[in-house]
């Protein structure tokens, strides 16, 4: 059996913190605000995976008022998504991941960051893709007040 799911992830930007897309640090002016790291690729994608297997959303498994989840690191919510995945007796076939900002480019990064997420996920390489686009200088992202991410995730039964 196989199945699919979709993960959507937005945070504001702010001047001076660090910037995490993808389970790397992007050097950038600003970054992202969030109670954990507020890294929107690993976010969509846990919302991608758990809602693809029926396990509810990120918000519900991790949520931004527990202070255990505050300032954590976004690729251990991704291994632990992972592990409820797998107990669920699931399997990730493959991921596609869509960045929306408009600065900085992120081309040099996503080789990086793809690896990084074949690591925490036990994947091949061409098992995740990351894109990304801008908003064409529209709305808040085009005004870089804030960063969106879009996932897919395609997952099958483990026979």
């Amino acid at each position: 059996m196989y199945r699919v799911g979709f993960g959507f992830d937005v945070h504001q930007l702010e001047t001076g913190r660090p910037f995490f897309l993808g389970g790397v640090e992007v050097q950038h002016t600003s970054g992202a605000v969030g109670h954990s790291d507020a890294d929107v690729i690993i976010h969509a994608i846990c919302d991608a995976l758990l809602g693809a297997a029926h396990l509810r959303d990120i918000g519900y498994h991790f949520p931004n008022n527990d202070e255990k989840y505050k300032g954590i690191d976004s690729k251990i919510l991704l291994a632990l998504t992972a592990d409820k995945l797998k107990s669920a007796g699931w399997q990730m076939i493959n991921l596609d991941c869509t960045l929306c900002l408009e600065k900085p480019k992120i081309q040099d990064y996503i080789p990086r960051m793809e690896y990084a997420l074949c690591e925490i996920l036990k994947c091949s390489a061409d098992a995740i893709s990351i894109k990304a686009t801008t908003n064409e200088k529209m709305g808040f992202i085009g005004r870089e007040e804030g960063v969106c991410a879009y996932a897919v995730a395609m997952i099958q039964k483990i026979l």
